[in-house]
């Protein structure tokens, strides 16, 4: 229990309790300790500014350690706060990008500190990989719960990046013997026989995201020597044909740039003991212009198969610059009709 400047024990923080008045429905928040208080406004109140500007239609107010909201909003501003201290009492830091995820959340009637404090793996860097928005926690548990995973949705979102880590934690717990990564060698406007060196050396650009992704997790001399004894393979799509992949973590990215009968291939190795995820945009597809897309016929042939599940994410899950998010939107409202 937190002291305050007495050394007494501060009380817990009171629940928010919407009260009617003229002016409208009205909450108030009591901070334990007046130490966090700073860190709840942030710097010359920044996240006050962050907050009020989300909720327009709501006064906040600072009294010592008591906030209080009047208005429309009042009783989701009040949820808000009292989420940002548990995320403060719990180490997390309030930088602009977590309050406007924090408030995203708390208009969706979601619970902030349940989704960002959920540990998936410590790296060997010493960070700590945890989901930063709601879409990436329903991503992760679906993971957990099913022997198939699809996560479909724009750059930035973390699709692949918490594939491996989910993929790195398997292996650290022996639920998985080996992990493989492996991707279509399609992209936009190149053709593997324009690149210098033997088929490895021109599949290698296309799965360096992979490989970056296992060097967070692992670091660069932890991912070689798994690489060396055989216990991470990275491969082209194409040399997963005749095989069949027991006791693996097998993610499958840039999904969207197979073809529907690679996509069949694909699924049909799995065998016992292993799990899958696939990852994909379909805003993205570099296939040549009229050939089907293996990633979108998959969600609509597969979309009610039992133990394959499919998240989708969105530009609220863009955990890159506010601005990506952004142009995920422009290009969304932009983009012709399907037929």
């Amino acid at each position: 229990m937190d002291q305050s400047a007495t050394g007494e024990p501060s009380p817990d923080p009171a629940p928010a309790a919407p009260v009617a008045t003229v002016d409208g429905p009205r909450t108030l928040v009591r901070v334990p300790g007046n130490h966090l208080m700073a860190d709840l406004l942030g710097p010359r109140d920044e996240v006050l500014d962050q907050i009020e500007t989300a909720f327009p239609g709501t006064t906040i107010s600072v009294r010592g350690n008591e906030v209080t909201a009047v208005g429309a909003d009042a009783p989701r501003v009040g949820r808000l706060f009292e989420e940002l201290v548990l995320l403060l009492e719990k180490g997390h830091r309030l930088g602009e990008p977590e309050v406007r995820r924090t408030i995203g959340m708390i208009k969706a009637d979601e619970r902030p500190s349940e989704v960002l404090t959920a540990e998936v793996l410590r790296t060997g860097r010493g960070g700590v990989v945890r989901p930063k928005t709601s879409g990436q926690k329903r991503y992760l548990d679906a993971i957990d719960r099913h022997t198939i995973t699809f996560g479909i949705g724009p750059a930035g979102t973390g699709k692949s990046w918490l594939a491996v880590a989910m993929a790195v934690r398997a292996l650290q717990r022996k639920e998985v013997e080996r992990i493989v990564l492996t991707r279509p060698a399609v992209e936009a406007g190149e053709r593997l026989g324009f690149l210098p060196g033997d088929l490895m050396a021109k599949v290698d650009p296309y799965l360096r995201p992979l490989y970056d992704a296992l060097n967070d997790m692992v670091g660069s001399e932890g991912s070689q020597r798994l690489l060396e004894r055989g216990v991470v393979e990275v491969a082209p799509l194409a040399f997963m044909r005749g095989r069949t992949l027991n006791s693996a973590f097998i993610i499958l990215d840039e999904a969207q740039n197979t073809t529907p009968e690679q996509m069949k291939m694909f699924l049909t190795r799995i065998g016992f003991g292993s799990r899958v995820v696939i990852t994909g945009d379909a805003t993205q597809i570099d296939l040549p212009k009229g050939q089907a897309s293996g990633l979108i016929e998959a969600r609509r042939i597969l979309s009610e198969v039992r133990g394959i599940a499919f998240t989708a994410f969105d530009s609220s899950d863009v955990v890159r610059h506010p601005l990506v998010a952004r142009i995920v939107d422009a290009y969304e409202r932009h983009k012709p009709r399907e037929h």
